[in-house]
């Protein structure tokens, strides 16, 4: 992956933590999401240091697990992998998920609509 661009997203104000997304040359991108320490030193300036050194420390336990004699990747973890629509390229399954997430948020996803009522006053001489 060639990162082209580091988007940092602050939760809550910063409060919470930092969200750095590391955008790739094909358009992927990898999501790291820091929360934020005891001590509240977590700012926009150091949330990418941190997220490098999850992934950093996520790709180091990621060869440990390769590194695992007679195991798939997957179940040596522990883990079994999750299917979803998305890695199957089920379309229809993936718009029933959606028209069915829209459905539990109505009416929040409904676009908001402003009204309001004036009086025609006319002129003020009469």
């Amino acid at each position: 992956m060639q990162v082209v661009g580091i988007q940092v997203s602050a939760e809550r104000a910063g409060k919470a933590g930092f969200t750095v997304e590391f955008v790739g040359a094909e358009g992927e991108v990898v999501t790291v999401t820091c929360p934020q320490d005891a001590e509240g030193s977590l700012n926009r300036l150091n949330a990418v240091a941190r997220a490098k050194d999850s992934l950093s420390a996520a790709l180091g336990a990621d060869e440990k697990l390769l590194d695992a004699p007679d195991q798939p990747r997957a179940s040596a973890a522990g883990l079994r992998p999750i299917p979803n629509a998305r890695t199957a390229h089920d379309h229809k399954t993936m718009e029933e998920q959606l028209d069915e997430g829209l459905e539990d948020t109505f009416p929040a996803s409904d676009p908001v609509s402003i009204a309001s009522s004036a009086i025609a006053k006319g002129n003020s001489r009469r």
